[in-house]
């Protein structure tokens, strides 16, 4: 199933590592209006984790039509 990423949230915390905030918007931006393939929203959650390697803190998706 396609998604597209309406808004995302990651969770930029990291007690060894501080992520830039214009690195952070970066991320958002870039995540925003993409579109992905999963085959549910928990897969698609940990494909966006696993690409960018920060944890997803909450989204919203709509189905993209195919």
């Amino acid at each position: 199933m396609k998604y597209i990423i309406d808004h995302i949230e990651f969770d930029f915390t990291d007690d060894d590592f501080e992520l830039p905030p214009l690195a952070q918007i970066n991320i958002i931006s870039e995540v925003e209006g993409s579109i992905w393939d999963a085959d549910d929203e928990d897969d698609l959650i940990e494909e966006i984790t696993a690409a960018y390697g920060w944890c997803v803190k909450s989204i919203d998706i709509s189905h993209a039509l195919t």
